[in-house]
């Protein structure tokens, strides 16, 4: 029972994490995006196998970033900062595009980067919405701004299908698991901005150093 509950997704553990994302100096601490993202993955799988090709990823980047930040070099991955400095200055990131360094934590970053734009989006849709909105159209939405534009044309047809047997916005707020609607959307007020503040200092630190390509 124990590791049932653990497997539960909790908004509240989300809302915790990315609370603690950010340094004084508004550095993004890996321990706690890692965290934050493990959370979500609970989302997604909650939901049934509807998400598993954006949650399986997930899980494997999740990994990729652990493995640095125990490994060898881990003082280097405390920080998206931090890393990001220490990939470039030892020339361990496929700037140029050659096929090396595929696993590198700046290119695994990227990829969890996208994805959270896309359940940010996602999530806001839900909290503005009302009883009788779609949950298929808000998910649609938010995935075509987002993660469409770096999916090819068969993951965007299989992802636009699976949308369509997402649940409906009560199934939704019931696996948030912080209580009513109301207290679902309070939390979810309190928790995008947060995650809103996270993406945005990544997104700006991977604009100034040409990595939002990565191969």
């Amino acid at each position: 029972m124990a590791g049932s509950e653990s497997q539960k997704f909790s908004l509240q553990q989300v809302l915790d994490s990315f609370k603690l994302c950010l340094s004084p100096h508004k550095d993004v601490y890996l321990e706690h995006y890692v965290s934050g993202w493990r959370g979500l993955v609970k989302f997604l799988n909650s939901l049934g196998s509807i998400f598993g090709f954006i949650s399986k990823d997930a899980v494997s980047k999740i990994q990729i970033l652990v493995n640095f930040m125990k490994g060898e070099s881990g003082s280097e991955y405390v920080t998206v900062q931090s890393m990001v400095k220490y990939e470039l200055n030892n020339q361990l990131v496929d700037v140029d595009k050659k096929g090396i360094y595929p696993e590198s934590g700046c290119r695994t970053l990227l990829r969890l980067h996208r994805a959270l734009r896309w359940l940010e989006l996602f999530l806001d849709r839900l909290r503005t919405s009302s009883e009788n909105d779609k949950t298929s159209v808000m998910c649609r939405e938010a995935y075509n701004e987002s993660l469409a534009n770096h999916h090819p044309f068969m993951i965007r047809k299989a992802a636009g299908m699976a949308f369509l047997a997402i649940p409906g916005r009560a199934a939704f707020f019931d696996v948030m698991n912080v209580g009513p609607p109301e207290r679902v959307v309070a939390v979810l007020g309190e928790a995008l901005p947060l995650i809103s503040e996270v993406y945005q200092i990544t997104e700006e630190l991977y604009t100034k150093h040409n990595l939002h390509d990565l191969p």
